[in-house]
């Protein structure tokens, strides 16, 4: 009887590369085809809804677009067209840094202590499970947490800007804590050992290795959370009241946010008012996008660890 012998692996091709591909069944090459397909096909189902979004805000908020538009005050009767957003761009920028000012480094030692410290003692375990669930409170209820606490009390007396940071800050500081925590965990712990085995302290290893290593993430993580804040409506309608000049003091007067314009004009009947919203909703996606985008690069420069 004749025994077939295997195809002798061709002279022109890599040797290991001709075995590794006669180990490999066809049935695996099969679901390996599969799989990749379905994992690209999934790609582009999920981007499907996120370009067609961009695509229809930036044709319906280009058309009311101008240098006015961006620098002049609201209009009073918002049926009439004409007037800007300028005290939506500062009210947002304000309102939202000091917000992230408050909670990312507060969210980022949290995030140090739990994966540095704590690891898995019981106060770590209390901490993370009660980020965890700050995590899902809805935003109306930390609006109304603040409303009750700050400008209804005796602590403060009416709407400003600060009682809003107050809000959005609530909402980041579970997103940084939880982010920053798995950035952390990414870091091998070879080089938190080296750095131990030259004689430096718990803390000197944290700056100069751990954070530096884990630091573009961390970036991503804190900009998601600024990008969650800077969109949030409903504890803002709460807390910082209204206004149609430019108010820079958070901790005075009230104020008013580009969430906020898109809400009041939005649910209005009016074209003009319908199109002041769509050029809101604009430019609240390019700030955010310009913003993640230098903090990128920024994170990119000062990255001294390299994966």
């Amino acid at each position: 009887m004749t025994v077939a012998s295997p195809p002798a692996p061709p002279t022109h091709e890599d040797p290991g590369a001709w075995i590794n591909q006669q180990a490999v069944s066809g049935r695996r090459r099969f679901t390996n085809a599969l799989a990749t397909s379905w994992m690209i096909g999934s790609l582009l189902l999920a981007l499907v809804p996120v370009v067609v979004i961009a695509v229809y805000v930036v044709s319906r908020g280009a058309s009311v677009m101008s240098v006015g538009f961006l620098t002049k005050n609201m209009q009073i009767v918002t049926q009439l067209a004409g007037g800007g957003i300028a005290p939506a761009i500062v009210g947002t920028l304000v309102i939202t840094g000091v917000a992230a000012v408050m909670a990312i480094p507060l969210g980022i030692l949290a995030a140090v202590y739990l994966n540095e410290y704590g690891r898995q003692n019981r106060t770590a375990n209390v901490i993370r499970f009660m980020a965890d669930v700050m995590t899902g409170v809805p935003s109306i209820v930390m609006g109304l947490f603040v409303a009750t606490i700050w400008v209804s009390s005796g602590l403060h007396s009416g709407y400003s800007g600060f009682a809003g940071s107050l809000a959005l800050g609530a909402l980041m500081l579970p997103i940084v804590i939880r982010s920053c925590e798995e950035m952390l965990k990414l870091v091998p712990d070879d080089l938190r050992q080296a750095s131990d085995a030259l004689g430096a302290r718990r803390w000197r290893t944290v700056v100069s290795v751990a954070l530096p290593a884990a630091l573009p993430g961390i970036v991503s993580g804190a900009m998601l959370a600024v990008a969650r804040a800077a969109g949030e409506t409903a504890p803002l309608l709460l807390t910082i009241g209204t206004t149609n000049v430019v108010n820079s003091n958070p901790f005075k007067g009230t104020n008013t946010t580009l969430s906020k314009v898109i809400w009041d004009n939005a649910q209005t009947p009016f074209a003009a008012a319908t199109d002041r919203a769509w050029g809101a909703a604009l430019t609240l996606i390019v700030i955010v996008f310009v913003f993640t985008v230098i903090a990128r690069i920024v994170s990119s420069r000062f990255a001294t660890v390299k994966r």
